[in-house]
């Protein structure tokens, strides 16, 4: 038998470029219904966790799977914006804590988390050099945000421009790097977070009032006479707040109005949740719902169209099949001459069929290895390509 499998192999090697078609065709044809399946097994299992772990979320009435994705996973994309005195109300009813996000601008391509210090506790965040933001233009970021951007503490980051064009609004804010979080698996890893009211200066509710009177710095002063100030272009490039100058920003309006993407809910128990989820019903302009009933209906439309596939995959994996079958005739026609000499050599029809057999086993044996290959190479990739999803 080691004969027959030799003299397999020695055949398979040699005609390399078929070889090649048919592993590629079976692996292929292997590969796309379990990358599939393995992709959606782990959004699932990854939506599913996330949002288990977050008990309520209000936010403004509309669209509730962008009201749930955007606060669990920062999606870019703008939601109706929910009063901030939702936090206030939702905490005196002394039914639950409420935690509020902000997440309307990004930072090097990432995004800006406006939110208090109670969301590092209840995401479990981890500080890994630094420390958390104590100030006003304060910032922490993630792990992978530190890494692609080179960040460190003692470093700074630009908030990124939202209107090239709209002379009114106000320049990014240079934000100061405090810490950064240790590596946690989640969302949290590509995000800047910073107090919700420094996201408030970046959306231009807040700022403060450089005196360039007395200053003397020649980065802001062009030219300084008893009668005039002449300031350099750099005083309107951006918004930086310095231990100097945080006692001068400040904030128009009223805050309990100032926007936020949504509030975190945390109950003390169901009972307090029926109750305040009772209440929200009755809102005209807020709505608060369960992450996880969002995700597991959103997942049940994600499964229906993931049977259409599986149906498209069963007709390639017949195809495929078809033309194995096709390829096998086929050589055994041009191979007649090759099995008659083998039995003039004195082997037998059941040789002649070992021996091809192997050639096929052999060929699937490769298609299965390049399958797993490609597969175990998809689970390393999977939180990034679910990230870029």
């Amino acid at each position: 038998m080691k004969s027959v499998l030799l003299l397999a192999w020695r055949y398979v090697a040699f005609n390399r470029l078929k070889t090649a078609i048919l592993v590629a065709c079976v692996s292929i044809t292997l590969f796309l219904p379990l990358s599939v399946s393995l992709l959606i097994e782990r959004y699932n299992r990854d939506l599913r966790a996330r949002a288990q772990a977050t008990p309520l979320v209000v936010g403004a009435r509309g669209n509730r799977f962008d009201l749930a994705l955007k606060t669990l996973y920062f999606r870019q994309g703008r939601l109706d914006p929910v009063p901030a005195g939702e936090v206030a109300r939702i905490r005196k009813t002394s039914l639950a804590g409420a935690i509020p996000i902000h997440a309307r601008f990004t930072a090097g391509g990432f995004p800006v988390i406006g939110t208090s210090l109670e969301y590092f506790d209840f995401r479990g965040l981890r500080v890994r050099e630094g420390r958390l933001p104590g100030m006003l233009g304060e910032t922490v970021v993630g792990s992978s945000v530190a890494r692609e951007l080179g960040l460190a503490p003692g470093t700074a980051v630009l908030s990124d421009q939202q209107s090239l064009y709209n002379i009114a609004r106000t320049g990014p804010l240079k934000m100061h790097v405090v810490g950064v979080l240790a590596r946690s698996g989640s969302p949290d890893d590509s995000a800047v977070f910073v107090d919700v009211r420094t996201a408030w200066i970046i959306e231009g509710l807040g700022h403060g009032h450089m005196d360039l009177v007395e200053s003397s710095d020649p980065r802001y002063i062009l030219k300084q006479t008893d009668r005039n100030v002449a300031a350099t272009a750099a005083l309107g490039e951006y918004t930086e707040v310095t231990p100097e100058n945080v006692a001068t920003f400040h904030f128009h309006g009223d805050m309990r109005e100032f926007p936020l993407t949504s509030v975190i809910v945390l109950p003390k128990d169901t009972k307090s949740a029926t109750l305040l989820k009772a209440r929200y019903n009755a809102s005209r302009t807020c709505q608060m719902l369960k992450p996880l009933e969002v995700v597991e209906e959103l997942m049940g439309i994600v499964f229906k169209v993931k049977r259409f596939f599986d149906a498209n995959f069963a007709v390639i994996a017949l195809s495929t099949a078809l033309f194995l079958v096709l390829i096998v005739l086929l050589s055994l026609r041009i191979r007649r001459n090759e099995r008659a000499t083998m039995h003039k050599l004195g082997a037998s029809r059941l040789i002649v069929f070992y021996l091809q057999a192997s050639e096929l086993l052999i060929v699937l044996l490769m298609s299965l290895a390049l399958t797993a290959a490609l597969c175990a190479a998809l689970l390393l990739l999977a939180p990034g390509i679910l990230r870029i999803m």
